[in-house]
């Protein structure tokens, strides 16, 4: 006897599909979205920047290698929810220390498998992101409308992830000090910076210019995070008094922030980039880059025209713009993850050439 569908999903446009539910047992309404990456699903649900997002994956298997310590990119994720085909909640991994369920469950995410992540991807890439709901199966459609209809959307992503009070990673042997400016940071991007020789210091999105400077950092770092660029009006302006201060280095929401400090746009795009396969040219020498991807934004190229900033990255796919610099300014920012865990690492050197940086700053100081 086959067992009874216990969850589903609702998207806004009256799609509906039946599956079982893992982790927490609770009622959700996030944006729709999907990731193509084959692994890291633990680096996924950590990753602050899928705040108010439900994720679907495109890959089948999900949860067969558990949950590890050391592999998390927040301590308290925030995902909005995790839909998937296939779940196993039996990993088979020396390293694990938790399922995959459990994590949700202790840190209230809903979870949803047994659906056709196909279809709904293939609905996803067509009609676009939309607001989804997870639910009971017992609900109807049109109460779960009524509820994504009456459920406002969100515009304190940022406000949420963000860090509370400063705190420091240091390492050992230290060559730079840097400031980084937490709009829901990756802790990978933290340990990349170490790696590469520097003490960090992680701040709220909301410090003062005045009180970063008066740390008198070699350099600034601009995070990722979630959320809708525009939105986050303190940091854009906050950018704005700290350009041409010191070497400025932004990674996704980062990367947005820094060209609408300049006076460039961005957009929301159709469906977002979101997975470890994305190819990027460089434009500074032809490269292609495979990069790992998560955003829903992107910087509209033509309005980069009339600032100081010149396009350096090219993403493959759809033209859209994934790098920029202003070397007067020493300013650049990407709009791809080069610190991606568990990969790819093609640009793990932008974090040599933001080192490269503050050296040439130091030296003609």
């Amino acid at each position: 006897m086959a067992r009874k569908y216990d969850r589903k999903i609702i998207l806004e446009n009256g799609e509906e599909y039946y599956g079982y539910g893992f982790g927490e047992n609770t009622q959700r309404v996030c944006e729709i979205v999907f990731n193509t990456s084959m692994v890291g699903y633990q680096e996924i649900v950590s990753d602050p920047s899928y705040t108010y997002q439900m994720v679907v994956m495109t890959y089948p298997l999900i949860g067969n290698y558990g949950v590890a310590d050391d592999d998390f990119e927040t301590k308290i994720p925030t995902i909005g929810g995790l839909i998937v085909r296939e779940y196993n909640d039996n990993p088979s991994n020396f390293r694990y220390t938790k399922t995959l369920s459990e994590i949700l469950e202790e840190n209230h995410i809903p979870g949803i498998y047994g659906v056709d992540t196909r279809k709904i991807t293939r609905s996803i890439r067509d009609l676009g992101s939309r607001r989804v709901l997870i639910t009971s199966a017992e609900t109807s459609l049109e109460e779960g409308l009524e509820i994504i209809k009456n459920t406002p959307v969100p515009h304190d992503a940022v406000e949420k992830v963000s860090c509370q009070k400063r705190w420091y990673s240091r390492t050992s042997n230290h060559k730079f000090n840097v400031v980084a400016i937490d709009c829901g940071i990756k802790l990978n991007i933290i340990r990349s910076l170490n790696a590469h020789s520097c003490n960090v210091t992680v701040v709220p999105f909301n410090t003062s210019a005045k009180d970063i400077l008066a740390m008198n950092p070699d350099g600034i770092f601009l995070s990722n995070g979630p959320g809708d660029p525009e939105d986050v009006t303190t940091v854009i302006n906050l950018v704005k008094e700290l350009i041409g201060k010191k070497p400025i280095f932004g990674i996704c929401l980062g990367h947005q922030m820094i060209s609408l400090a300049y006076g460039a746009k961005t957009y929301k795009l159709k469906f977002g980039h979101r997975g470890g396969n994305h190819p990027v040219k460089n434009l500074e020498n032809g490269k292609i880059e495979i990069t790992s991807q998560n955003h829903s934004y992107a910087v509209d190229y033509d309005s980069l025209k009339n600032t100081k900033l010149t396009p350096t990255h090219i993403n493959i796919l759809d033209n859209t713009v994934e790098g920029v610099e202003c070397k007067e300014d020493k300013v650049f920012s990407v709009q791809y993850h080069p610190e991606s865990a568990p990969g790819p690492q093609d640009s793990i050197y932008l974090f040599k050439k933001f080192i490269k940086i503050m050296e040439e700053d130091k030296d003609n100081a």
